[in-house]
């Protein structure tokens, strides 16, 4: 099962860089959805880094 975190935890991260190369491009044709791109890229990466802390938690305590 922590193979198996790993591998969500970096899907997160590169969910997180599509959408914000994505908000980036967008920017100057549609900036309200270059808004939503780039709150859901920082919010893949805050999670990203939020599951891999817990994930090295958990795994320290066992």
């Amino acid at each position: 099962m922590n193979t198996f975190g790993k591998y969500i935890e970096f899907a997160y991260l590169i969910i997180g860089v599509v959408f914000l190369v994505e908000g980036i491009v967008g920017w100057s044709a549609e900036p309200e959805k270059a808004y939503l791109s780039l709150g859901f890229g920082l919010l893949a990466v805050f999670m990203f880094f939020f599951k891999r802390r817990f994930r090295k938690k958990r795994s320290k305590n066992q």
